[in-house]
């Protein structure tokens, strides 16, 4: 043979020098120039000396964190690990109760200690709990992973930066990067787009979202919100109940080997914990926990085994093969099947009767695997298969020894000292007491009883996937039902911000009563009948609403214009009130003030509380359309338009801004401004009687008549209840010099509006068009009597005082 070359196997310097070594391995007595120098090329030529072990404990060899022993190592990176997930578990929790400062504190140490970009994220997450965005912003910025990304995102949203947060999820020099987190980042990345305009942008990341995870309402709204939604039955259809089967059908299976997965690390952690264990404690723990089976010295319970049977947590036995000798004179310890039994045996108090086979069943399922352990138990008691007895002699021997087998575990405890089982009961341990009752030993079966037992396997396999088709069918029904609920929801939805408020509310009628008779659904219904100037049903809906959530604030703004309509001063002032000591950095809460002092014409006062809600969210359209209102009333045409302005920025299908901006063209006699934007306001929602009726003044104004007049039928069908398109149709008649259809119309308004001023006076003129001039006096008396406003009172006094001189003396101010 070829002799080793020296330098392939690693030698140690005790080796070389065979002398004893000091602290930085060099002999006390100097060596030979021969031993100096082959150690010399030895450790130049070869990295593997190593030092001796004897060298390291009795000298104190400092070796560097390389060439650290590995078990130190493992346990320090255990400890740590072990901190690190305390800590995380800690903050997770914290969280969870709300305690956002104590989370802050935790995760700031975690990062601290443990500085990795998920523990960044967490910290992050905190901080967004905390409403702390800017410092959210300021630990995520430039980080790259996908969850710190949509997390800096976000962060940017909440602080304004739009374009950085559309940057994030969506980099211009990277156009073909995911959008993170999911369905989740595509709708943030759609209201951005919203946000600044891009309609169609939006539409289509809400579309994705909607399309990832078509349970996310949030992007099925914003659909419905830009009017753009699709028909529920596409969107929740009987593919996506579906799909969303296959999807919760596969989450079992992730979840078991997740399940697997951390059994695998508890199993690892618990030997890790017991390898740090030094050898007397691991004595002392033997001799204390471990229960000792007299006759049986191979038999030792395991009390930290971890099953993958979801049937039973008793722990096993862990039974080694013995050698051939012990085999000759140990038979298999028989199977208790009730385990109640033998524990009274263990106690000293045996059973005095054999339990029914009825009885005996269940627990038989318990130990599903015995017949395949019956199978093997020859290996698992000899290593040698030579050694196994044949059936016949297995069958003799059980035949023999029953009696035996009975006095050593089925006696009152006196029985013979060689088949008694001894048991240290003064232990306190939990794992002596668990290891001692869930002792199974296990008997010879019969032939009959082993068929039995695998058909009773069968049955079960049987049992167990009917119990899965079960499962499936129970999920697919709940995904079927919770799909159908979301389609009656979404079509409302759907219908409402299309402004088809009576089928919205015929679809709202379809839900069951327990989700009719909430703050969302009412609060719709309410907003429904405001769309269709029903303000006493609304009211009627929206104080319901408030009853059964009095918390709720979304849709109280409304609910405030309701009672503005219908002039309910008190009620709207204890509305104000009520929803000021619930919140008061709420928008809603300081509309309601608002509206309340518009009500008692305090314009500045209430002008203040609109912009203070539009100061807590800048993104509430609403706020900026009353705000446009009041300016419009203290005649600040300007700062009105601003105002109308903003709230279409936030959001262009509001036609309420629309419509504001039309008014105050009107007012400054710009008619085709006017028509401009009552036309866009009509679009959106073009069943409104009230836009209708703008319209056809500003065509009227236009000199257009006879659109006028075909817009003011359109607006009279529509609500036949509202007196103004037919106080308007009249006005264009008179101009149209219809005299007589005029006055049809005025009689018919007098049945809807019986005391309105403006009516009679407008009667009284067309009267003396057609000379009856007892009629027209008459008819100007009756509108002094009904307390005009100011500005028509003198009017009115002019036109009666002048209705015996000709028309062409007379001005035309009515």
């Amino acid at each position: 043979m070829t002799p080793l070359h020296a330098s392939s196997v690693p030698v140690t310097l005790c080796q070389l020098t065979r002398r004893r070594h000091t602290h930085g391995h060099s002999s006390r007595s100097n060596p030979s120039n021969r031993i100096a120098a082959k150690t010399k090329s030895l450790l130049d030529s070869n990295d593997r000396t190593l030092p001796c072990c004897n060298c390291r404990l009795r000298f104190g060899h400092h070796t560097s964190p390389r060439s650290r022993p590995p078990a130190r190592a493992r346990r320090r990176r255990r400890r740590r690990a072990a901190m690190e997930t305390l800590m995380v578990d800690r903050v997770h929790s914290s969280l969870r109760l709300f305690m956002h400062r104590n989370a802050i504190f935790l995760c700031e140490r975690l990062c601290a200690q443990f500085p990795s970009e998920t523990n960044v994220q967490l910290l992050a997450t905190c901080y967004l709990h905390n409403n702390q965005p800017y410092a959210a912003y300021h630990i995520l910025k430039g980080k790259k992973l996908p969850e710190s990304r949509y997390l800096f995102a976000t962060s940017c949203f909440r602080i304004n930066l739009l374009r950085e947060a559309e940057e994030t999820l969506c980099p211009v020099n990277e156009p073909n990067m995911e959008v993170p987190s999911g369905a989740t980042g595509h709708y943030l990345l759609g209201v951005i787009y919203r946000c600044t305009g891009r309609i169609s942008a939006a539409a289509e990341q809400f579309t994705q979202a909607l399309t990832l995870d078509p349970l996310l309402w949030s992007a099925y709204e914003e659909l419905c919100i830009l009017g753009i939604a699709e028909d529920t039955d596409e969107c929740f259809s009987e593919s996506t109940a579906l799909r969303l089967q296959q999807e919760h059908t596969s989450t079992p299976t992730l979840v078991k080997s997740n399940f697997a997965n951390e059994n695998r690390v508890l199993s690892s952690r618990v030997s890790a914990s017991l390898g740090d264990i030094s050898p007397k404690q691991i004595k002392q723990l033997h001799a204390n926990n471990i229960a000792e089976v007299s006759g049986y010295p191979h038999v030792r319970p395991t009390a930290l085994h971890v099953q993958n049977s979801s049937t039973s947590n008793v722990p096993q036995f862990d039974t080694p093969s013995p050698t051939a000798a012990q085999t000759s004179s140990i038979m298999p310890p028989p199977l208790f099947r009730n385990v109640h039994a033998y524990q009274n045996t263990i106690s000293g108090d045996a059973p005095t009767k054999q339990k029914a086979n009825g009885v005996n069943q269940p627990l038989r399922r318990k130990y599903m695997d015995e017949a395949r352990l019956k199978k093997v138990s020859g290996r698992l008691f000899n290593s040698d298969s030579t050694s196994i007895p044949r059936r016949s002699e297995r069958l003799k021997d059980t035949a023999t020894n029953s009696n035996s087998n009975t006095s050593q575990f089925g006696g009152n405890g006196t029985g013979h000292s060689s088949g008694k089982l001894r048991v240290n009961s003064s232990t306190p341990s939990k794992l002596c007491s668990t290891a001692i009752h869930s002792v199974q030993v296990r008997k010879g079966k019969p032939r009959a009883t082993e068929n039995f037992d695998e058909a009773d396997g069968r049955s079960f396999e049987q049992d167990k996937a009917e119990r899965i088709l079960l499962q499936d069918s129970k999920l697919a029904l709940g995904i079927r039902e919770l799909l159908g609920l979301f389609r009656t929801l979404g079509e409302g939805f759907r219908l409402s911000c299309l402004f088809k408020c009576q089928e919205a509310l015929e679809v709202y009628r379809k839900l069951p009563e327990s989700q009719f008779n909430t703050g969302w659904v009412l609060c719709q219904v309410g907003k429904a009948y405001f769309e269709l100037v029903d303000y006493l049903e609304a009211d009627r809906y929206f104080e319901l609403a408030h009853r059964l959530s009095p918390c709720t604030l979304d849709g109280m703004d409304i609910y405030s214009t309701v009672l503005y309509h219908l002039n309910e001063e008190m009620r709207l002032s204890y509305l104000a009130q009520e929803l000021i000591s619930i919140d008061r950095l709420s928008p809603q809460a300081w509309c309601a003030v608002g509206n309340c002092f518009a009500l008692r014409k305090d314009h500045e006062t209430a002008l203040k509380n609109f912009q203070r809600s539009v100061q807590l969210d800048s993104r509430f359209a609403y706020a900026h359309t009353l705000c446009g209102h009041e300016y419009s009333a203290l005649e600040d045409y300007e700062n009105s338009i601003k105002f109308y302005r903003c709230a279409l920025q936030v959001d262009e299908r509001h036609y309420n801004a629309w419509y504001g901006l039309g008014v105050v063209y009107l007012r400054q006699e710009k008619f085709e401004f006017a028509e401009h934007h009552f036309r866009r306001a009509f679009q959106i929602n073009p069943r409104s009687s009230v836009l209708m009726c703008y319209l056809g003044m500003a065509l009227h104004s236009l000199k257009r008549n006879e659109e006028a007049l075909e817009m003011m039928e359109k607006a009279i069908a529509a609500d036949k209840k509202n007196p103004l398109p037919k106080y308007q149709k009249a006005l264009i008649l008179l101009g149209l010099q219809k005299y007589q259809e005029a006055l049809d119309e005025l009689e018919r308004l007098k049945e809807i509006a019986p005391h309105e001023s403006s009516m009679y006076a407008l009667m009284g003129k067309i009267y003396k068009q057609l000379n009856i001039l007892d009629k027209a006096v008459f008819c100007f008396g009756i509108a002094l009597d009904l307390k005009p406003p100011a500005a028509d009172l003198a009017i009115i006094k002019s036109a009666m005082e002048k209705v015996h001189l000709p028309d062409e003396l007379v001005e035309d101010d009515l």
